[in-house]
C-alpha cells in the first residue's frame, strides 16, 4: 500500500512516520528544495515545541476549535511529544514561562535526527514537487523542474500548511484545488500577527524597535500580560499575538480596534496618583514620569501620542488624569499586518468536511492535517503541538482506511 504525503512540515513528517511504522510505503512530496523550511524558521530564536501547563488549560488555548482538537491532542499530548523528542536524542526542558524547548534550543538538530529516522524507516522524499491538484483520471498532479508529473497512491495525506510565510512553502494555493472538489475552506486570515498604527513621525523615528515590557494589553473583556514591540508601521510581539484573534476580528468588523495598554499594571490608580502628586520642580514631565512612576521612555511616548490624539498637551493632565492614562493608554489599530508576515493562519478546511479520522468526506482516501485545518492558537507551543498531533491522527486514519479497504 502506497501513501503520498504532501507537505514536509511537522504535520506531514509526523503522518509519514506513523504510516511508515504501520507498514505503508510512504513518499513525502514538497515544493521546497528541502524539508521543514518553516519549522526551521520557527526555531531560529529557540524552538518552542509545546507547553507544560495542565492539559485542560492547554486545550483551552484552542478556543472555538478546542472541542474539535481535544481528542486528537489528548491522543498525542505534550508529554508524548517530549518523549518522542527524547527518543530522537533531543531531550527537552521547561523554561521559566512553562514553554518547552529542546535542550539544543534549535530546530535543526531535531529535524536532522527526525529525517535520519524517517530514512531508516524507508520514507522517500520528492522535493521541488509542487502539488497542483488532480488530473482527469484522479492521479495526483505535480509541477516539477522537469515538467508535470502524475502520481497514483492508495491514500494521500495533505499537510501543506496555511498561507503565512509563502516563501517557505505555505502559500495557501491548495485552497483552489480543494474548491474544485466542493470542499469548504474558510477564508485564510493572519493569526499571531502584528497590527498597523498611524504613529506620529516623531514617535516612529524615536521608538521603532523598542520593547514594551511588563505591560497588560486589553481589548474588550480580554487582557493579556506580557511584552510587545513598537514597529515602524505598528505593534507586534507575544502579548499582541495572544490577543490577535480578538484584535483581528475587531479590525475586520469595523475597520479599526482600540487596544488599551497598562504600562504599570501592578500599581493601581490610587498608588500612581500618590506618586504623581509630588512636586515636579524643574524636572521635565518625561523625567518626572520616569522617576516617580517608573514609566519607560517608550511608554511616555505612547502617553504623548494619546494626549495628542485627545487634543490636549500631556503637561495639562492632572496627577489623577496621568495615573488613569498610565494604565489605560489607548492605541488605535488601523489594520492587520500582511498575512505573508504572520506567524500562522486562521481559516482553512472546515472540520465538518472531515470524518473523525481526518479523512475528507468528499474525497475518500484523502486526509488532511496541520495548519490546513480551520483552527488557530497563540504562540507558546500550541501551534506545533496541534500540528504534530493532527499529523499523527491523519497517519493513523489513513492506516485504518487502508486496512478496511484491503
Amino acid at each position: 500500500m502506497t501513501v503520498a504525503v504532501i507537505g514536509a512540515g511537522p504535520a506531514g513528517l509526523m503522518a509519514a512516520e506513523v504510516l511508515a511504522q504501520g507498514g505503508a510505503a510512504v513518499t513525502v512530496y514538497d515544493a521546497m528544495p528541502s524539508a521543514g523550511r518553516k519549522f526551521l524558521m520557527a526555531g531560529r530564536g529557540g524552538l518552542n515545541l509545546t507547553h507544560s501547563e495542565p492539559l485542560p488549560d492547554f486545550l483551552a488555548r484552542y478556543r472555538e476549535a478546542m472541542p474539535l482538537l481535544k481528542a486528537t491532542v489528548e491522543a498525542f499530548p505534550p508529554d508524548a511529544l517530549r518523549a518522542w523528542c527524547a527518543a530522537l536524542g533531543q531531550p527537552t526542558f521547561v523554561g521559566s514561562s512553562g514553554r518547552v524547548f529542546p535542550k539544543a534550543f534549535k530546530a535543526s538538530p531535531l529535524l536532522r535526527a527526525w529525517l535520519r529516522r524517517l530514512d531508516a524507516e524507508g520514507v522517500a522524499f520528492a522535493f521541488r514537487h509542487r502539488w497542483v491538484g488532480w488530473d482527469a483520471q484522479g492521479a495526483l498532479l505535480f509541477e516539477t523542474p522537469d515538467g508535470q508529473r502524475t502520481v497514483n497512491a492508495d491514500a494521500t495525506v495533505l499537510a501543506l500548511g496555511g498561507a503565512s510565510w509563502p516563501r517557505l512553502g505555505s502559500d495557501g494555493a491548495w485552497a483552489e484545488f480543494l474548491a474544485t472538489k466542493d470542499v469548504a475552506v474558510a477564508p485564510m486570515r493572519p493569526a499571531n500577527s502584528g497590527f498597523t498604527v498611524a504613529w506620529s513621525d516623531i514617535f516612529r523615528d524615536r521608538f521603532e524597535g523598542q520593547p514594551l515590557k511588563g505591560v497588560a494589553l486589553t481589548i474588550g473583556p480580554h487582557t493579556v500580560r506580557g511584552e510587545a514591540v513598537v514597529t515602524r508601521t505598528g505593534i507586534e510581539g507575544g502579548a499582541i499575538y495572544a490577543l490577535s484573534a480578538e484584535l483581528r476580528e475587531a479590525v475586520l468588523g469595523i475597520g479599526q480596534a482600540t487596544l488599551t495598554i497598562a504600562l504599570r499594571p501592578d500599581l493601581d490608580a490610587a498608588a500612581l496618583t500618590t506618586r504623581l502628586s509630588g512636586t515636579r520642580g524643574k524636572q521635565s514631565l518625561a523625567n518626572f514620569l520616569r522617576k516617580a512612576a517608573q514609566v519607560s521612555p517608550v511608554g511616555i511616548g505612547l502617553m504623548q501620542e494619546a494626549a495628542i490624539a485627545s487634543g490636549r498637551p500631556l503637561t495639562s493632565f492632572s496627577p489623577v488624569e496621568l495615573a488613569q492614562l498610565i494604565n489605560a493608554v489607548p492605541v488605535q489599530l488601523t489594520g492587520i499586518a500582511p498575512i505573508d508576515r504572520a506567524i500562522s493562519t486562521a481559516g482553512g478546511i472546515a472540520f465538518n468536511e472531515l470524518d473523525p479520522h481526518f479523512m475528507l468526506r468528499k474525497l475518500p482516501g484523502v486526509f488532511a492535517a496541520g495548519e490546513m485545518l480551520d483552527w488557530e492558537a497563540p504562540t507558546g507551543g500550541y501551534l506545533l503541538q496541534a500540528s504534530f498531533a493532527t499529523g499523527a491522527a491523519a497517519g493513523k486514519g489513513a492506516l485504518q482506511w487502508l486496512a478496511r479497504k484491503s
